[in-house]
């Protein structure tokens, strides 16, 4: 039977769209179909969460996609990640430990309004050529070969189109999940609710205090994704174009039930308790804004035992892996998916056998998924520790913007050799970058005891940091051919081991009081007196004196040596 289409995707939303718009512009004669079983426009401001990008997605969206031009006109720019920790109540914000660059960042991002987006990403789907059904409602994918038939509704109609390939973008509807079993849950019971508001939330706006003022430029707080955090939660401000703002909560169950904010009248008492200057905002507009939805989203991380089947079909957005909002990485996760399953398709379309690249991605894929899941993994008691935080922030900004996002930028995510390279044995640098963040994770739990001072009136900027702000304009600044890109990594992970090593002396010495000079293996460290057993990658570092002048800018007690001197 000749194929109605090279690919049918099933589900037209945010990454349904991009991988579509992705497989036109690499082969400007594919043939793709696009169901969405929205009928209509979306709505603005109220569509879909997921409204903050960072650097990697954003590569995708303004270099792989095109979209650079459009984003700059008619999505905000965003200003990086801000984080407000507890202090003095939270009832000022400028009593609060804050964490946030105070200058533009040399890697643009945006504040997405995903009704706006996904509007204007099906227009520019079928200017490419691709065609995009609305109102379709899937009802079944027969799997076969050479093609597979797909077969859906319009208006009551029944339609069947065959495809060579077919791909599973329905978000948490996940049709091929349900459909061949291979949903997997994720030991992490975190959950969500969130709103849209229609007017403009400003936290400049809460405080006169000059000083705090000063700590950034004029406007710049406004446009970054802000975390207002205690242990166990925290929630998100992110602005919207129109002067809209949408806010969120993230809770782990078990500091903060789920029962006490699923509803929304519920979800104002608790910012009433837990953010009273949040909650002064928005009791202030009572009759004057207007509430524009309530959305809830129950234990949300899930993962997928399967990703890209040689059969010739895949998954991709949230039908297949989805982590934890904090940080923003859900777009992340599918312009990686969606890069990798573009890859397959056209290759082989183009009659390439890839049966080993198909296996290799999906390994790569986990293993890129299983490196990032401890971050969150049991760390949201940590959410109010203000020392703690800031040194795990900057550590896993660090890990991301010298490893994950160097590799997507650089192309480096579909070089089989080049990840060959990377992966192959328990010395390879994607295994010891692994090891090392797990490692970290568990410092940052094993510290939580021993941070008990409150902390009030900081500021504090990862860009203060001179090797944070060469990884970052790494990611701007050069494309590296594969030699150079394999020199930079190994060069960034001797970086991540000397800031590991140094992050345990910090919190070593607020434990137990020892000194500064200890030698520790980044990859057996403990803090809690039971050492790790031996690692392939054990080694003995020494103090360097760079790093521990650099990491002065990220401890905000009194230093060390300033106390012991």
């Amino acid at each position: 039977m000749e194929n109605n289409f090279d690919a049918i995707i099933l589900g037209g939303g945010l990454a349904g769209l991009t991988l579509s718009m992705q497989l036109r512009r690499q082969n400007p004669d594919i043939r793709v179909l696009v169901l969405e079983k929205r009928d209509g426009a979306a709505p603005d401001a109220a569509h879909k969460v997921g409204e903050s990008t960072v650097e990697l997605a954003t590569h995708y969206l303004r270099e792989v996609l095109g979209l650079k031009d459009y984003l700059d006109t008619h999505q905000l720019p965003k200003h990086g990640l801000r984080f407000f920790f507890p202090a003095k109540g939270k009832n000022e914000i400028h009593h609060r430990v804050e964490l946030g660059p105070k200058r533009l960042l040399p890697v643009p991002s945006h504040q997405l309004d995903r009704g706006i987006l996904e509007n204007d990403l099906i227009k520019f789907s079928i200017d490419l050529g691709n065609e995009v059904v609305m109102g379709a409602k899937v009802e079944d994918v027969a799997l076969g070969n050479p093609s597979h038939t797909v077969t859906y509704s319009v208006d009551g109609e029944k339609v069947t189109r065959t495809a060579r390939w077919v791909v599973d973008a329905t978000g948490r509807g996940s049709f091929m999940k349900r459909k061949l079993g291979f949903a997997q849950t994720i030991d992490h019971d975190v959950s969500s609710v969130w709103f849209r508001v229609d007017w403009k939330i400003d936290i400049d706006t809460w405080t006169d205090d000059a000083k705090w003022h000063s700590h950034v430029e004029p406007g710049l707080r406004f446009l970054s994704t802000v975390h207002l955090m205690d242990a166990g939660y925290w929630v998100w401000i992110i602005p919207l174009v129109g002067d809209r703002t949408s806010v969120g909560i993230v809770a782990d169950q078990a500091i903060h039930p789920f029962e006490t904010y699923n509803k929304l009248e519920k979800a104002l008492d608790w910012i009433a308790t837990n953010e009273p200057q949040l909650s002064r905002e928005l009791k202030a507009m009572e009759g004057k804004g207007n509430i524009l939805d309530f959305k809830v989203m129950k234990h949300f991380a899930h993962g997928s035992g399967e990703l890209y089947s040689t059969d010739r079909w895949s998954v991709v957005g949230e039908a297949g892996l989805f982590a934890d909002p904090f940080y923003s990485p859900g777009s992340d996760f599918i312009s990686m998916a969606n890069t990798l399953t573009a890859d397959l398709i056209q290759r082989d379309l183009k009659g390439e056998d890839i049966l080993f690249r198909t296996k290799f991605y999906c390994e790569v894929t986990r293993a890129l998924y299983d490196n990032w899941m401890p971050i969150y993994i049991g760390q949201y008691p940590l959410w109010g520790k203000a020392q703690i935080m800031v040194a795990k922030i900057f550590w896993d900004w660090g890990a991301y913007w010298s490893i994950n996002t160097l590799l997507f930028t650089n192309n480096g995510l579909t070089d089989l050799d080049l990840l060959r390279k990377l992966t192959a044995g328990p010395t390879s640098l994607l295994r010891k970058y692994g090891e090392l963040s797990r490692q970290m994770q568990r410092l940052f739990k094993d510290w939580l005891p021993y941070d008990n001072a409150e902390i009030a009136d900081r500021y504090t900027d990862p860009f203060d940091l001179g090797f944070l702000r060469g990884f970052q304009e790494d990611i701007v600044e050069k494309q590296f051919d594969r030699d150079e890109l394999l020199e930079k990594f190994d060069a960034n992970l001797a970086i991540l081991e000397k800031v590991a090593a140094e992050t345990y002396r910090l919190a070593s010495n607020q434990a137990y009081g020892t000194p500064m000079d200890l030698e520790v293996d980044p990859y057996t460290m403990s803090l809690n007196g039971d050492p790790r057993s031996a690692s392939p990658n054990s080694m003995v570092l020494g103090r360097d004196a760079y790093i521990a002048d650099e990491m002065r800018h990220m401890w905000i007690y009194p230093y060390p040596e300033e106390v012991m001197a």
